[in-house]
């Protein structure tokens, strides 16, 4: 599905795609966060570069509103609900700020911890 806008000009249609990778930068940018779950068939948790922003998002696009869900593992030693409250932030600002899209909801999923040390590879997740 993608967003729509009847503008006197024109529409505009804002795709998933976009909306998508919008959230996963923002999520990769707060504190604390050490990767996004893809949820890989191998059930293996991976730390995702630039090119696959997209894994551990999952995004509703309406006419104006989005809702988003994120998985995510955190980093061994911060508090937990205090950066998924600041990755909701974050997300929320950045996609609100980039599409004009109100976003409804911002649903983390903690799938797992990491040490700083530690590969992400070496993670299991718990995804579906």
């Amino acid at each position: 599905m993608t967003e729509q806008l009847q503008l006197e000009t024109g529409m505009i249609r804002i795709s998933d795609d976009v909306v998508s990778k919008i959230a996963g930068l923002a999520a990769l940018e707060t504190p604390g966060i050490a990767a996004m779950s893809g949820g890989l068939s191998e059930g293996w948790a991976k730390r995702l570069s630039g090119k696959n922003v997209q894994k551990g998002v999952t995004v509703e696009v309406g006419q104006l509103e989005a809702a988003i869900d994120l998985r995510i593992i955190v980093l061994y030693e911060t508090p937990i609900h205090e950066v998924c409250r600041m990755l909701q932030q974050n997300v929320r600002e950045a996609v609100e700020s980039m599409t004009g899209l109100r976003v409804v909801e911002v649903n983390v999923k903690v799938e797992g911890v990491a040490f700083k040390d530690d590969e992400i590879e070496d993670i299991p997740s718990r995804a579906k």
